[in-house]
């Protein structure tokens, strides 16, 4: 099995864009990428945006070369409305976009499937669904909150297995902070796992302390069940995350489990540039 995070917060930009290749099926992961509009009350930096293109053109590439794109929830960073044409030919698994959903993806989920008519898709709605394409077996959990709680709808975590071989992405679960959201990663004991990780540059503010807690404590029972878990995405907004996750790393090491953000799962250097945007545009004006 071939595990490639294409975009990630570790890389520069908003996303979690995750090719997967096994013997039976090529899948693509949330294709899309966004930037934040505003972090220390600036825009986006030239280098940002920069970067936001050149991953969104290896996404591309990448969903060219799959058979499936799994979709997990409808936030900007996880799919891509304004491009559909890429999806063309593809079988879609889609988070349903009725259910188990809040009032700002519904009206996105919709505005998306509309877009879908223009090509020719074959589409699922995958919540706590298995597929099994030859000897590669896919499942979806049920919907679990996007973070602390409903505010921001639910997402759908993955689980996809051939042989020996299995990966978990676990989508925006922000820790994981509650019981279904780490429960779907123990029961199905992944080798790699590929987690959003606590919230922590809101520490505080719109993430609690009890929140971040619960996330470092769900997080070590991962660690006992897995070989590689890769930390990124919302966590990867903070310049001391490694700071603020001593813990954890120390429990890692304890177990002899790789505990790491992508890029090092790829052996790049992270590049942390939203959480280095007022220093960029104090750099590179």
């Amino acid at each position: 099995m071939e595990i490639i995070p294409i975009a990630y917060d570790s890389m520069g930009v908003r996303s979690m864009a995750t090719f997967v290749k096994t013997r039976d099926l090529a899948i693509t992961i949330d294709p899309s990428v966004s930037l934040a509009p505003s972090r220390y009350g600036l825009p986006p930096h030239k280098l940002e945006i920069e970067r936001m293109n050149e991953k969104w053109n290896e996404i591309k590439d990448f969903v060219i070369k799959s058979d499936v794109i799994a979709i997990t929830h409808y936030h900007y960073d996880h799919h891509n409305p304004e491009e559909v044409e890429i999806l063309d030919g593809k079988k879609l698994l889609l988070k349903h976009p009725k259910e188990k959903i809040n009032r700002s993806q519904l009206g996105r989920a919709s505005y998306f499937l509309n877009k879908l008519k223009e090509i020719n898709a074959e589409i699922d709605f995958c919540d706590g669904k298995a597929y099994e394409f030859g000897n590669t077996y896919v499942e979806f959990s049920k919907p679990v909150f996007h973070g602390a709680n409903q505010k921001l709808g639910f997402v759908v975590e993955i689980f996809i297995s051939e042989g020996d071989d299995s990966f978990l992405f676990s989508s925006d679960v922000e820790g994981p902070i509650h019981e279904d959201q780490t429960a779907f990663i123990i029961e199905k004991k992944p080798k790699i796992v590929f987690i959003d990780g606590p919230m922590s540059y809101m520490l505080g503010y719109r993430f609690s302390g009890d929140s971040f807690n619960k996330a470092i404590e769900n997080i070590k029972r991962v660690l006992e069940v897995a070989e590689i878990v890769v930390l990124d995405h919302h966590l990867l907004r903070d310049l001391k995350w490694r700071e603020k996750l001593t813990e954890l790393f120390n429990y890692a090491e304890q177990l002899e489990v790789k505990l790491q953000s992508a890029s090092e799962f790829i052996g790049k250097p992270e590049e942390l540039l939203e959480a280095r945007r007022k220093e960029l545009y104090q750099k590179y004006r």
